[in-house]
């Protein structure tokens, strides 16, 4: 089965287009690195919680949006061998900057356990 690698972020809302420009020119490389799909989704019913939730995962602060994210791999090691490309491969330098606070975005990466 697919592997995912996982993501979200609290996004300014005033740079939601530079997000999705941002989204849109990281989609080429992943692609061309063997990605098979992403998905960037932009918060449009996401609850502050009272012990824990998205909001407070990402430490979202007034006039930000949550932004939660997916990329799909073929398997582990075609993501592996992606995220070891930005250490190499001087597309990866050229991006534009992040639109968002970098140290509040959460990730990791995911076996998947169930597809349908």
């Amino acid at each position: 089965m697919s592997y995912v690698s996982g993501f979200m972020a609290a996004v300014p809302i005033e740079n939601k287009d530079a997000y999705r420009a941002s989204a849109e020119k990281s989609w080429q490389l992943f692609k061309d690195y063997g990605a098979t799909g992403i998905r960037e989704c932009w918060e449009a019913d996401v609850p502050d919680g009272e012990v824990t939730s998205l909001p407070m995962a990402v430490k979202r602060q007034e006039g930000e949006a949550v932004v939660f994210s997916w990329i799909l791999w073929p398997d582990k090691a075609t993501c592996d061998a992606c995220w070891a490309s930005m250490e190499t491969d001087p597309r990866w330098g050229e991006m534009m900057e992040m639109p968002f606070d970098g140290k509040r975005m959460i990730f990791g990466g995911f076996e998947t356990l169930f597809e349908a």
